[in-house]
């Protein structure tokens, strides 16, 4: 739903559907699951602890159907205002799959609540570029896509692409990767990017929904752009070693933040549990890169990248917390050439 805020602003608004603790089932696929308004609010939250800055600012807000719906909406969304057969007050709006009595919005009575995402700037003065993912699935019962059948598709398919033979663009998707495998979310169908600012532009980090449906499950095949392609920023990697220590833990950091919205608790409690297991899968993945073969040494420089935003990190950083970087790789028998990190331009 869009929402008109004061001084011309606009905000786009996801209703709860479902509570915090209902998992998504096992048998549903990731088209058909129902969107989460708290996936978005905490997707926002772990978009700012890893440093992306990608996504517009989330907030949670409670609402009241009659006050805020049927008296303030527009003549054809207060149409869709009913009476629920257990009294409670609720609406359908109107759009093109789950605006149905089924999938009705209601209060209880009156009172629910949803996530206000804000709207992007005005198209006429930055407009966006809009792609499929590289990685985006078939979106079919049955048939995969063409990443899920070769092993090699980064190397022969993506990085023959024109968007994807630098550095850039490639590592911004691993990066999407990393976030998307976090917060569980398989529905990343297309990415992105204001054309204003050509190729120094980072893609645009939009709608979060079908995250966080599932703790109990970890579909490394979300990681696909890491796994396959073996590259990934410094900086990103030394932000996922920063999260796996105590002082810093994700989940903690997480729960920290997310206590600021006024929806707190944002997340049930196993979905920060499940963050800290699948940080550590993201970095046992880059380890396994590293790692190679086994037979013929892996060249760092080109596993781990240093960019324009990861040299910018490491002079903010003193030496006390560099060491994190350095114990991983020396752990992994790297010993000489660690800071010897290939730097590439936009």
């Amino acid at each position: 739903m869009l929402d008109n805020l004061y001084l011309g602003g606009r905000s786009l608004m996801k209703p709860i559907r479902m509570s915090r603790t209902q998992e998504t089932h096992p048998d549903h696929f990731y088209f058909c699951d129902l969107e989460r308004h708290n996936a978005e609010i905490a997707a926002f939250h772990l978009d700012r602890i890893l440093d992306y800055r990608r996504n517009p600012p989330v907030v949670g807000r409670k609402f009241h159907i009659s006050k805020d719906i049927k008296a303030l909406g527009d003549t054809n969304l207060r149409k869709t205002v009913f009476k629920s057969p257990a009294g409670n007050l609720c609406y359908t709006g109107h759009c093109d799959y789950y605006c149905k009595t089924e999938f009705a919005v209601c209060g209880h009575p009156d009172e629910t609540e949803g996530s206000m995402m804000a709207y992007l700037p005005s198209a006429g003065k930055y407009p966006t570029r809009t792609y499929k993912h590289p990685y985006r699935r078939s979106y079919s019962r049955l048939t995969l896509a063409l990443w899920q059948l070769d092993v090699d598709y980064c190397e022969f398919q993506l990085r023959t692409l024109p968007h994807f033979r630098g550095h850039r663009r490639l590592l911004d998707i691993v990066d999407l990767s990393v976030f998307d495998y976090l917060t569980g979310n398989q529905d990343r169908h297309h990415v992105e990017n204001f054309v204003r600012f050509g190729n120094k532009s980072s893609l645009i980090h939009l709608d979060q929904g079908r995250g966080f449906g599932r703790h109990s499950f970890h579909d490394i095949s979300i990681l696909a752009p890491l796994t396959q392609c073996c590259s990934i920023r410094k900086k990103t990697l030394f932000i996922l070693l920063l999260l796996e220590t105590g002082r810093f833990r994700l989940s903690d950091l997480m729960k920290e933040s997310l206590q600021s919205d006024p929806l707190w608790p944002v997340l049930s409690e196993p979905h920060f549990a499940a963050l800290d297991r699948r940080l550590n899968n993201i970095i046992e993945e880059v380890r396994r890169c590293l790692h190679g073969n086994g037979v013929h040494p892996v060249n760092i420089t080109k596993v781990i990248i240093e960019d324009q935003f990861s040299a910018k990190l490491g002079n903010k950083l003193n030496n006390k917390y560099k060491y994190l970087l350095r114990r991983f790789l020396g752990d992994l028998g790297f010993g000489s050439g660690i800071d010897s990190f290939q730097t590439v331009g936009d």
